[in-house]
């Protein structure tokens, strides 16, 4: 299963679970604000599990893994997996296409192209 952590790893998650041809799943989080700044003391599961997870693998995917407090916080949520794996975009993860301290997320130009 491939599991997006919301918000910023739903789309790279949908993209390779398109790729992969297997299935997608949400997991819910609250820990960043924004403006990136950090609004819970930990990042907080907000919304239940709705996917069977117990003896699967996963591929935990998320955009920028700062901290890896989300990362460590989702596979405590998917303990009983049979495997967990992470994929960032950009950042430390088992799989990641980037790890950059300046990379800008194309989505996150707006604003800041001139024409």
């Amino acid at each position: 299963i491939v599991v997006g952590v919301a918000r910023g790893g739903i789309v790279p998650a949908f993209l390779l679970s398109s790729l992969l041809r297997t299935e997608l799943a949400v997991l819910w989080f609250s820990f960043r604000g924004a403006d990136n700044s950090i609004v819970h003391k930990s990042p907080r599961l907000t919304r239940s599990i709705n996917f069977d997870f117990k003896g699967k693998k996963i591929l935990l995917v998320d955009d920028r893994p700062v901290t890896g407090q989300t990362f460590r916080a989702a596979r405590e949520s998917l303990r009983g997996a049979d495997l967990v794996k992470t994929f960032a975009v950009n950042g430390k993860a088992d799989y990641s296409l980037y790890d950059e301290e300046c990379f800008m997320f194309p989505w996150k130009l707006e604003g800041k192209i001139k024409e």
